[in-house]
């Protein structure tokens, strides 16, 4: 694996883990003296991160974990309201839909030890659904956002796990609810059982300052 890859992956585990937290400096000089290398190749992976929508850098070019603001939030939710309860529809509609994959998913969410295993099974399970629907191009869009989505959805797990404790065992459970879904209704209300699993988060998400969508005077 090249160095500028196996620092990507390294940093992009500890911001999805929530052990690097938003807002926190990513010095390119302590970077690279703790992994034993030079600071071109952290360069390149804090550059390769913020096309990923992980690392924002400041005007004087300092790169920072991102700190996803409550409109960072909005728009998430209304891009995965666009995209998956498409996905739904077309899987819905498939010939040869198959729901082992996900099933197995569900499977290892129940088993998942760590509450980032837990996101990232999650998403997983909604990137199947995209994947069965066969539309790439839909599939690519979601793709574009995917480790915002993460970087998302793992907050708002570990926001939940806080306050009740059950993130696993709701998101199987939701997660089982689809895929019946998938096995006895039409695409049509499997599009609209999408939409309501996603909105269903809603609640969960920092609230957007009033003025927050308002012209500026």
């Amino acid at each position: 694996m090249p160095c500028s890859d196996r620092i990507i992956s390294l940093l992009q585990k500890r911001i999805l883990a929530g052990k690097s937290k938003p807002g926190m400096l990513l010095a390119e000089l302590a970077v690279a003296q703790e992994l034993g290398v030079s600071r071109v190749p952290v360069r390149e992976a804090l550059f390769a991160l913020e096309r990923d929508g992980l690392v924002e850098f400041s005007e004087s070019g300092r790169a920072y974990v991102k700190d996803l603001s409550p409109s960072d939030f909005e728009e998430l939710l209304e891009i995965r309201l666009v995209l998956e309860p498409a996905g739904a529809r077309l899987m819905a509609s498939a010939m040869k839909k198959d729901v082992s994959r996900l099933q197995k998913n569900i499977a290892a969410t129940r088993k998942a030890r760590q509450l980032s295993d837990v996101t990232r099974l999650d998403l997983e399970f909604h990137e199947i659904i995209l994947e069965q629907g066969g539309n790439t191009r839909l599939l690519r869009l979601w793709h574009s956002i995917r480790s915002e989505l993460e970087l998302w959805l793992g907050r708002l797990h570990r926001q939940h796990w806080n306050q009740e404790h059950d993130t696993r065992e709701l998101t199987a459970s939701s997660h089982e609810k689809l895929v019946e879904a998938f096995h006895t209704q039409s695409p049509a209300v499997c599009e609209r059982l999408m939409r309501q699993h996603i909105i269903a988060w809603r609640k969960w998400l920092p609230a957007v300052p009033e003025d927050a969508t308002q012209a500026p005077d």
